[in-house]
């Protein structure tokens, strides 16, 4: 990766639509210059192309980081198994306090609460969760210094 790559990643970021004859212009490079450069960095999984959804215009108002202190032989497992509820939308599994983080979106509080009672609690190996509601955005993305 040099600093062609980096300065198409960062005007990607910017604007995830942008078109590869407008990322040319700003550039100084020919347009099947991007466009070949674009399907390398995809392919080598240097980035992902997606939509990144706005959960409170879809009916999505109840937000939330999950910590989950795990047994320690279950870390991976737990971690996995949260990957797969189709509520959470991103899992890390980290040092500290807690084990594995999960960010969960759901229509409501109250199905949050039975969420966390009814997917998140039978998990095999969760020895004890804190919820961290979400009060307000200030930044949504998946913007990394590049």
């Amino acid at each position: 990766m040099d600093e062609l790559d980096t300065k198409i990643i960062e005007m990607l970021q910017v604007d995830g639509r942008a078109s590869n004859a407008g990322i040319a212009r700003k550039v100084g490079v020919s347009e099947g210059t991007v466009r070949r450069r674009l399907k390398r960095l995809v392919q080598d999984e240097f980035i992902q192309v997606v939509a990144l959804p706005n959960p409170v215009k879809l009916g999505y108002h109840s937000e939330a980081l999950i910590g989950l202190q795990v047994d320690p032989n279950k870390i991976d497992e737990v971690a996995e198994a949260l990957s797969e509820l189709r509520e959470v939308s991103w899992v890390a599994i980290t040092a500290g306090r807690y084990d594995v983080f999960a960010w969960a979106t759901l229509p409501s509080s109250e199905a949050l609460g039975v969420f966390l009672k009814t997917q998140v609690g039978t998990i095999k190996g969760v020895q004890r969760s804190e919820t961290f509601i979400n009060l307000s955005n200030k930044k949504r993305g998946y913007g990394v210094a590049v």
